[in-house]
Order: C-alpha cells, then structure tokens, then sequence
C-alpha cells in the first residue's frame, strides 16, 4: 500500500465515513491526475504528495456527513473540490461543478470522463449570471473570501428547504453578522480534519421564511 493509500485509508476511518469498495482509489485516481495536469495547468498550489491528501481528499470528504439533500452544486470548484471527492464518496447524489475557468473546466470534464463519475456534471459558468433549470437542495463552496458574497452571488441557486454550505478556517463570527437580508446561519459545525493543523468549520446557511 502506497504512503497516500495509508493516509486515506487512516483519515476515512477518522472521519467515521462508510465507503462502497473501490472508492479510494478512484479517489486516489483523481489526485493522480491533478498531479498529471498541474505540472503544466497549475491547478492547486499544493504539490506535496501527503498533502494532497490531507488538504484536498479528507478536507473535502469531512463535510459529508453534515451534508443533507441527493443535488450539490460546488461553486468556484477550481479542480473538483470539493465536488468530485463529494460525488465518488456519495453516488447516490447529483454533484455539478461550476467553475469559469476554462482550464480548470477542461480538467474537471476529462476527470469526470476518465474516472467514469456518472454522477458528476461540469458547466463552465458565472455563478452570478448562471440560471439552470433546478435549484439545488445543497449550494456548496470552499473558495469565497467573504459568506455574503457568496451568499449574494449564488443564493439564487437554492432549492426550498435546502442549504448553503461555506467551508471555512477559523468560525467567521464576523462574517456571519454580515449576511444579507433573507439569510441565517443554520449551524456552525468544527471540522476534524486528520493531517490538517488549524481550525477548519463549515458553515450551514438557510433562506429564512418570508
């Protein structure tokens, strides 16, 4: 077993998640190509092989279990993240990765392509001008500075009952008094995440009932 299966392996069963066989290393098959493309796309800064892991697979797989509705949107996914570890550990949910990036999406199509991820689609799109035909019950994202940016630029994009979901460092207290009209924070949840010094929360946002 190769040091990156280990710590896989290891940060799975830390998180407490049940995976069907065979989805480790189909997430490992997807960093495998990260590393591929990032040698010419720079794709990620992180390029250290345990970090890859800890960084990118088990901090995207940690929001998983607080997770809740079958259709996600990872806006701003950049390379897939967290989308693509979410839709291999979940296939029994629609994932759809947005990004507007023409390399990342090129990677992202080829990703899905190549590792056979049936439940995964890609659009190439800006999030504030996008207007698909369903909303989603899950609107998740790790790449917005700011939640009321996110939340203005991508609330439209959820589903009735559904949920925002901002993967964050530090619990932003400051950020969260700054929502805009309309929105609440449903709970703030501290993350564990095996390999990852520092705090790590996800923020669960909801459309408050007019």
């Amino acid at each position: 077993m190769t040091t990156q299966a280990r710590a896989l392996e290891q940060g799975v069963e830390k998180l407490g998640l049940k995976l069907a066989p065979g989805t480790e290393s189909r997430l490992l098959a997807y960093l495998a190509l990260l590393q591929k493309w990032n040698r010419v796309y720079n794709l990620t800064a992180i390029r250290e092989a345990p970090k890859l892991v800890s960084h990118h697979l088990l901090d995207s797989l940690a929001v998983v279990p607080h997770l809740a509705g079958e259709t996600v949107v990872d806006i701003g996914t950049g390379p897939g993240l967290p989308g693509i570890p979410i839709a291999l550990a979940r296939p029994d949910w629609r994932v759809t990765l947005v990004d507007s990036n023409h390399k990342k999406t090129a990677f992202l199509t080829q990703a899905v392509g190549e590792l056979d991820i049936a439940n995964a689609d890609v659009r190439r799109e800006r999030v504030e001008q996008w207007r698909p035909a369903t909303t989603f019950q899950v609107v998740i994202s790790r790449a917005f500075a700011e939640l009321a940016d996110f939340v203005r630029l991508a609330g439209h994009l959820l589903a009735p009952g559904g949920r925002l979901a901002a993967m964050k460092g530090l619990n932003p207290h400051e950020e969260i008094a700054q929502l805009p009209e309309g929105f609440r924070v449903d709970r703030v949840v501290p993350l564990a995440v095996p390999g990852v010094e520092g705090e790590r929360h996800l923020v669960l946002i909801e459309r408050t009932v007019a």
